[in-house]
């Protein structure tokens, strides 16, 4: 169990609040916080959470240690179509306008009551059966979140409270009390258990993809496209988040590692992406395309950086990028600032180019409207965005559900931060299924975007195959 008195305070900060929030005699969404001696959010909620919980894991390490992780569901919003970010956006403040809050002055983004979720690379989300617990829009305030960032901690637990403060009380008494610090356990290090890894469509039939999305880049229809393919791995027995997030967490710390566990699913990933960040007036994104493998010897992994670096394709491909940003966040603000040149942001196995942009926000929008604004970039998507989608969807033949899509969480400030769902993979019950894909340009070659889909694969892969 978490620290006893830290218990006890949140306890008695939310039968405080339950009790203010009930005399209104209305739906009021009431929440407390209070700080706490650090503990491993992650943890804590992999340890505590039930079967029929929805569950939330979100770690970047080289931020400060910074880590947020959330369990059970005080409230849900939910949507789909083209309007789905506004309208997710919009209900998640108006739960928040009326709270009563009882917290420390000066939260840090994350703490206090938070909205953890994420949507489908498609407005009208997975089709498949697999995606059927992740719609194509969905944040959930959960019932109890656990913030550690530069080493403070912060646990919040939120209740929605209907006139009847007892039953508000008692429903989240059991959370706080169930509620305890562990820390995720282990990949076994020689497991005997065999798994089978098989592909929907076979490897030829992705360079194929490649060579027809080349066609129709030279006939000037669209400049980018990015097409994916994914891989599955069955095993003997459900696959169990909690020590492949470990790993992640411990291989990939420069990643957005992340986990959306609903009772019959988990997406998990360990993502390179930012699509957003918003902290107060300021927005700020990382422009991310063009890869390479990385290399165990020093000297031929900077040599393939500096390749990376000067190859016109990929730079071609990443300059794609950087201007539908800049294109999307100057319609909302002052001043948009790219930097002059790509920089390599290397992780486990793989490099990319990478351009940091920053911009002063004109109007007030929430992390999840400018999720919105940005999503898909080019970097998943292509460019022009709807010829791209349209070869996407006639070709691809995969239903991405939320592969590719904004993951995420937002405050009650609005300020938050989404990655793109990348080196990702769904795992429902004992079948794993992995995404990755490539962008194509008209220099591309399809062996090398097939090769470059297998090394982003590998980010996954040794975690859940045996």
């Amino acid at each position: 169990m978490a620290a006893p008195l830290a218990i006890d305070s949140a306890r008695a900060a939310i039968s405080e609040a339950i009790g203010r929030a009930a005399a209104r005699d209305a739906r009021v969404l009431a929440s407390a916080t209070v700080e706490v001696e650090p503990i491993d959010p992650a943890g804590a909620v992999l340890a505590s959470r039930l079967a029929s919980d929805r569950w939330f894991c979100w770690e970047y390490p080289d931020d400060g240690g910074f880590a947020l992780a959330a369990l059970g569901s005080a409230h849900e919003v939910v949507s789909r179509g083209d309007g789905r970010f506004a309208d997710v956006g919009a209900d998640c403040a108006a739960l928040l306008r009326d709270a009563v809050r009882d917290e420390p002055r000066d939260l840090p983004p994350g703490a206090g009551p938070v909205w953890t979720g994420g949507f489908a690379f498609d407005s009208e989300g997975g089709r498949e059966p697999q995606w059927s617990s992740l719609p194509p829009a969905l944040m959930v305030l959960p019932e109890v979140s656990v913030l550690r960032d530069r080493g403070r901690c912060f646990i919040t637990a939120s209740v929605v409270v209907e006139g009847d403060g007892d039953r508000a009380l008692a429903a989240i008494d059991p959370r706080l009390a169930g509620f305890r610090d562990a820390q995720p356990p282990p990949l076994d290090p020689a497991p005997t258990a065999r798994t089978e890894i098989s592909s929907p469509q076979p490897p030829g039939r992705y360079e194929e993809l490649v060579a027809t999305a080349r066609e129709r880049i030279a006939s000037g229809a669209i400049e980018k496209a990015v097409l994916a393919r994914e891989i599955r791995v069955a095993a003997s027995s459900a696959h169990d988040p909690a020590p492949v997030f470990g790993a992640l967490r411990e291989l990939f710390p420069s990643c957005f590692c992340f986990c959306v566990g609903t009772p019959e699913a988990t997406f998990i990933g360990a993502s390179p992406e930012l699509l957003i960040r918003r902290r107060g007036a300021v927005a700020a994104t990382v422009a991310l395309a063009g890869s390479a493998r990385r290399s165990a010897d020093p000297s031929v992994d900077d040599h393939l950086g500096q390749q990376l670096l000067v190859s016109d394709k990929d730079r071609s491909e990443h300059e794609i990028v950087v201007r539908r940003i800049e294109r999307a966040l100057r319609r909302h603000s002052v001043w948009v600032q790219a930097e002059e040149r790509p920089a390599l942001v290397k992780v486990a196995n793989i490099q990319h180019l990478a351009t940091p942009v920053r911009a002063q926000l004109a109007d007030s929008r929430s992390a999840v409207e400018l999720a919105g604004e940005l999503h898909p970039t080019p970097a998943v998507g292509g460019e022009p965005r709807e010829p791209a989608l349209a070869l996407i969807a006639e070709t691809e033949g995969l239903d991405r559900g939320w592969y590719a899509g904004p993951v995420g969480w937002m405050d009650a400030a609005e300020d938050g931060e989404f990655c793109v769902a990348l080196r990702s993979a769904l795992l429902r019950d004992r079948v794993a299924h992995l995404y990755a894909g490539a962008g194509i340009v008209a220099a591309s070659e399809p062996a090398a975007e097939l090769a470059e889909t297998e090394i982003k694969f590998d980010a996954l892969l040794p975690f859940l195959a045996s």
